[in-house]
């Protein structure tokens, strides 16, 4: 009986062995059949992936070109807007002064009119 219980261990250590072996080999073989087409769908999925990348940070770096644009360009017609603000001040202040100068030249000159008039009136004799 010890023979019989001895051969059982031994068989089935061998069934163990070959089933091992048998299962290596498989396992190799489809890793080697799949491997390859794995490899190139990962190299698919990287290349995919890389081009949408470029493709989102193209468009984001227009829309942020375009918001940029638009930007400066209302920045742009501000600084216009301030600008003739204060051309306009500028051209109102210009006329203030020139009307003062030519107030003061009128003042200036009716002033010694003013003058000799009551000079002529003082130094003529009044007849009464």
């Amino acid at each position: 009986m010890t023979d019989v219980n001895a051969q059982a261990k031994e068989s089935r250590h061998y069934g163990f062995v070959i089933g091992l072996l048998t299962g290596t080999v498989a396992g190799a073989g489809l890793m080697m059949w799949l491997a390859p087409r794995t490899a190139s769908e990962v190299r698919k999925r990287v290349t995919d992936s890389a081009r949408n990348l470029g493709k989102r940070a193209s468009e984001q770096y227009e829309q942020v070109s375009t918001r940029v644009g638009k930007a400066v360009d209302e920045l742009s017609g501000n600084g216009h807007g301030v600008l003739d603000g204060v051309a306009d001040a500028v051209a109102r202040g210009a006329q203030e002064v020139r009307r003062y100068v030519t107030a003061a030249k009128t003042d200036h000159v009716d002033e010694p009119r003013k003058h000799s008039a009551a000079h002529r009136s003082a130094s003529t004799p009044h007849s009464t």
